[in-house]
């Protein structure tokens, strides 16, 4: 009986490159689903073998369909595939039933080990899954581009994730990257989930490499520094020095990973600049102004992390200069071509 197959990611991106170095003998027999409720709704009306999960979805996350699973007692094979590897996700899913645990972007070699591990014995294929190339013009995010983009930034932000989860010694709640195209003046539309706190404080830190060039913004509430200096040790007074302190460590860990995640994967280097204080305790619509009279558009990837059991909440934002556009869309139908 043929094998039975379903990829459950919300990027397209993910689920192709997965589906073209499963074994050659699946691929007649493969589903996909965007997101947690189509995978089960899948899962209730066929016969599913193995089902490869990812973990940040909209709708239903993995960690719910794996729950799910196993309220409902459904065996199958289930591996979880996701760009967050902090020690903790790795636990809880084992935890749920997941048999195994790859993590993002997947190669074929890692694919072969687990199905060797796990006594499948079957050919690893590179066959092409007939993914087409982003042909979107400089100026402009396709649809399949802004999936890419996503895609390799919840990669990115995941292993952020996992270092700021291994030094603080906490689960890292990570979200799904927001990826738009926007006019500057509108840059405070893309940071809606901390423009209600009162007050905020920002770094921003420039980078540049290889035709690509922008700014990376952390904002960080204030609401957050008592807890960040209790995750720390820091038991002195919480002066606006230390909060500066504080901020730029967080601002450290977060930026410089991510921008290294995302230069691995688009094979290119970053080189960054000295960090700048926007500002303490103050709207973030006032922190962001400076952007608005030096660029029109942006390309702007909003990340929005938050700590379990903690009152810390910040966002990262990734801003491209609309120059960045060329050299980016090239990169990533090099990526969609391999």
């Amino acid at each position: 009986m043929t094998t039975a197959v379903l990829i459950c990611d919300d990027s397209n991106l993910a689920r192709k490159q997965l589906a073209r170095i499963l074994p050659q003998e699946w691929q007649s027999n493969l589903f996909f689903a965007g997101h947690g409720a189509e995978a089960m709704d899948t899962l209730l009306q066929q016969r599913i073998d193995w089902l490869f999960l990812d973990l940040n979805m909209p709708v239903m996350d993995g960690y719910q369909v794996l729950a799910e699973l196993k309220k409902r007692q459904i065996v199958l094979n289930v591996v979880v595939v996701s760009g967050d590897v902090q020690p903790e996700a790795f636990e809880r899913v084992k935890s749920l039933g997941a048999l195994d645990f790859i993590r993002k972007p997947v190669d074929s070699a890692k694919l072969q080990q687990l199905m060797q591990q796990h006594a499948v014995s079957a050919r690893v294929t590179t066959a092409s899954a007939g993914i087409s190339k982003a042909t979107a013009p400089a100026a402009e995010l396709s649809a399949e581009m802004r999936d890419v983009l996503q895609e390799l930034t919840n990669v990115a932000m995941g292993q952020a994730g996992d270092l700021l989860a291994r030094l603080l010694n906490v689960f890292v709640k990570l979200p799904i990257p927001n990826v738009n195209l926007i006019e500057v003046s509108e840059l405070h539309m893309a940071l809606a989930s901390v423009e209600h706190q009162a007050t905020t404080s920002a770094v921003c830190q420039g980078f540049i490499g290889g035709g690509v060039a922008g700014e990376a913004l952390l904002i960080l509430t204030d609401s957050s520094f008592k807890d960040i200096a209790r995750l720390m040790n820091y038991q002195g007074e919480l002066t606006v020095k230390v909060e500066l302190e504080l901020l730029m460590d967080i601002a450290n860990i977060l930026i410089g990973a991510v921008l290294k995640g995302l230069a691995e994967q688009i094979d290119m280097s970053f080189s960054q600049g000295h960090p700048v204080v926007l500002g303490q305790h103050a709207p973030v619509s006032e922190l962001i102004i400076a952007n608005a009279k030096r660029w029109r558009k942006t390309l702007a990837i909003e990340l929005s992390y938050g700590i379990e059991n903690y009152n810390i909440s910040c966002d990262l934002l990734l801003l491209f200069t609309e120059d960045s556009l060329k050299t980016l869309n090239y990169k990533v139908a090099f990526l969609l071509e391999e």
